[in-house]
C-alpha cells in the first residue's frame, strides 16, 4: 500500500495554542492523594508531593491543568481546602462517593502547577453554589489585596495572587449524573450572570461555558445554541467531552473513532457560528475539548469497589497498545482543528484514565499512552501546516471511509523544524509513505522514532518498559523528497531539520 502527504508553507490551519497539550487533575480516586501527594513517600518534597511524578509530569511539558474537577467540583466548597491542614474538614464526596480529606486544596495546586511549569485552569462550582461563590473564589486567587478573601490568602501564605486566568463555568451541567444537574436555559442564565460578575472583578480572565458531554447526548445541539445564546457576550471558549473505547474489540473500528471526533469539532463549531451570525457578532467563539481520552478498561471493576474511601483505585484503565495508536489519531485529529480547538485537557494526568501511575510507598511508571502524548506535546509547536492526504481507506462498523494512514505535519519556526505525525491503521499491510513540500527545504532527518511490532494487548503494567519509543532507521530524504515505510499498527514521528 502506498500513501502521500504533501504540504506547502503557504498553506496553514493555525498557529497552535499552547494549551492544546493541557491535562486535567481532579479530587478523583488516585489522582490527587497516593497520586501526585504521598507525603509518606520517600520521595517527597516538604509539601508532600512526590518528586518523581513531579519529573515525570514535566517530560509531557504541560502547560495547563484544569483543577479540581471534573463532578467533583459541583459538590466542592473551595474554602474546605484552605487554612491550616489540621483544621481542613473531611466531607462526603457525592460525585465519586469517596471521602475527601481537603489536605490538597488551591494553595498547594496552584504551587504544585507551578514547579511543572503549568498554569491552572479553575473550575467553579455551578451544581450546588453559584454567582457569589465564584466570585470570592476569583477574587481569593487574583486579587491583589484589601479586601476579605485577598487578605484571608495572603494570610494563609500566598502574598502574591494565584493570577489564574483560565476559568471553567461548572462541568457536564447537561448530564442528568452531575450534582446540580440543569437545563440549558437555567445553567444559561446561571452562567452568563456568573461570568459576567467575575469579569468585573477580572477582566483579564478566560472563560470556558459548558458544551455537551459527549455529542451522544440527547440534548446535544440544542444545548449548545442555547447556552450561547445567553453566553456569547461574555465567554470565550465552550467545552467539549468524550472519551472512546474499544469494547467490541473491533481495532478497525476503534482507530476509526477519530473521525467521530473530527466530526463533533466540526458541528460544535458550526453552532458557535450560527449563534454569532444569529447575535450579528464580530466576536469569535473557540473550543475547549478539555475532557478527551480512551476510558473503557477500568469500568467493571469500579462497579465492585466500596464506597466512602479515602482515595479509592478508580478509573485506574491500564492501557494497551492500541489504545497509545488511538491516542495519537485524536491529537492528530486537534491539530487538524488548531484554528478552533485552543485548550484540550487530557483526562486525566495521573492514575486516573492517565498516561502516568504510581504505586503506593512504590515506583512510578509511563502508560502506553505516555509516549504519542509526550512526543506531540514536545515537537508540535508552532504551525500545523494544511495536510493533503493520498491514502487508500477502508469501511468500518460505523464509518464508511476510513483513511488508512492518519497524518498531519506541524512547522515549528523557532526551531526551523517540520515535524511529521502519523498512524498506520493497517493491522497487517505495511504503507510506502512519501512526504512532498513546497518552500522549506528540507535538510536532513534529525530524529525518527516509531511504536511498532507489539500485540495489539501489550501494556507496561508488569513490565514497565515494554512498550516504548524505538529508533526508525528507514528514512530517506533525497531531493527533497522524504520516503519510508510505516509498519502495521504503527505510531511514526519524523523531525526534519529544514534550510
Amino acid at each position: 500500500m502506498e500513501a502521500k502527504l504533501s504540504i506547502n508553507r503557504q498553506s496553514t490551519i493555525s498557529k497552535i495554542d499552547k494549551r492544546l497539550y493541557g491535562s486535567f487533575i481532579e479530587h478523583l480516586g488516585r489522582a490527587v492523594y497516593d497520586g501526585i501527594y504521598e507525603p509518606e513517600h520517600k520521595n517527597a518534597d516538604a509539601e508532600g508531593f512526590r518528586n518523581d511524578v513531579k519529573e515525570v509530569v514535566a517530560e509531557l511539558n504541560v502547560p495547563l491543568i484544569r483543577y479540581p474537577g471534573g463532578n467533583f467540583v459541583s459538590g466542592y466548597k473551595w474554602e474546605d481546602g484552605i487554612g491550616p491542614k489540621e483544621t481542613r474538614p473531611k466531607k462526603l464526596d457525592l460525585a465519586w462517593r469517596s471521602l475527601e480529606t481537603n489536605q490538597v486544596g488551591i494553595h498547594e495546586f496552584a504551587k504544585w502547577a507551578k514547579e511543572v511549569n503549568a498554569e491552572v485552569n479553575m473550575a467553579v462550582n455551578l451544581g450546588t453554589r453559584g454567582i457569589q461563590e465564584a466570585v470570592e473564589c476569583l477574587e481569593y486567587c487574583n486579587f491583589e489585596s484589601g479586601t476579605h478573601w485577598s487578605d484571608l490568602r495572603k494570610q494563609n501564605g500566598s502574598a502574591e495572587p494565584f493570577g489564574i486566568k483560565t476559568w471553567s463555568l461548572g462541568n457536564e451541567m447537561d448530564g442528568p449524573w452531575q450534582i446540580g444537574h440543569k437545563t440549558a436555559e437555567e445553567y444559561g442564565r446561571l452562567a452568563a450572570e456568573t461570568a459576567k460578575a467575575m469579569k468585573l472583578v477580572d477582566g483579564s480572565i478566560e472563560l470556558v461555558v459548558c458544551g455537551s458531554s459527549t455529542s451522544k447526548m440527547p440534548t446535544f445541539g440544542d444545548w449548545e445554541r442555547i447556552v450561547l445564546e445567553h453566553t456569547y457576550d461574555y465567554v470565550d471558549y465552550l467545552s467539549l467531552h468524550c472519551y472512546y473505547g474499544n469494547k467490541e474489540n473491533d481495532i478497525g473500528n476503534y482507530l476509526a473513532q477519530s473521525l467521530d471526533m473530527d466530526r463533533f469539532i466540526k458541528t460544535v463549531v458550526s453552532i458557535c457560528d450560527f449563534v454569532k451570525v444569529k447575535k450579528g457578532s464580530d466576536k469569535q467563539i473557540n473550543l475547549s475539548f478539555d475532557e478527551w481520552n480512551v476510558w473503557y478498561h477500568s469500568n467493571d471493576q469500579d462497579k465492585e469497589l466500596e464506597p466512602w474511601q479515602v482515595a479509592p483505585p478508580l478509573l485506574e484503565d491500564i492501557y494497551n497498545f492500541e489504545d497509545a495508536l488511538m491516542v495519537g489519531c485524536l491529537l492528530i485529529t486537534l491539530l487538524k482543528n488548531a484554528d478552533r480547538v485552543k485548550i484540550a485537557c487530557l483526562a486525566q494526568l495521573v492514575n486516573v484514565i492517565a498516561p502516568i501511575m504510581t504505586e503506593k510507598n512504590g515506583d512510578t511508571w509511563k502508560q502506553t499512552i505516555f509516549y504519542p502524548f509526550m512526543q506531540v506535546s514536545n515537537y508540535g509547536r508552532g504551525v500545523v501546516l494544511t495536510p493533503h492526504v493520498e491514502s487508500e481507506t477502508y469501511a468500518s462498523k460505523d464509518f464508511a471511509e476510513v483513511p488508512y494512514i492518519e497524518t498531519i505535519a506541524v512547522h515549528n519556526d523557532e526551531t526551523d523544524e517540520l515535524v511529521i505525525f502519523a498512524v498506520n491503521r493497517s493491522e497487517d499491510t505495511d504503507i510506502a509513505f512519501t512526504f512532498e513540500e513546497e518552500g522549506f527545504g528540507l535538510e536532513s532527518i534529525s530524529e525518527a522514532t516509531e511504536m511498532a511490532g507489539y500485540d495489539k494487548s501489550d501494556t507496561n503494567a508488569t513490565d514497565h518498559d515494554l512498550v516504548k519509543l524505538k529508533d526508525k532507521s528507514d528514512v530517506e530524504l533525497k531531493y527533497g523528497k522524504l520516503s519510508t515505510v510505516l509498519k502495521p499498527l504503527s505510531w511514526n514521528v519524523i523531525r526534519i531539520k529544514t534550510k
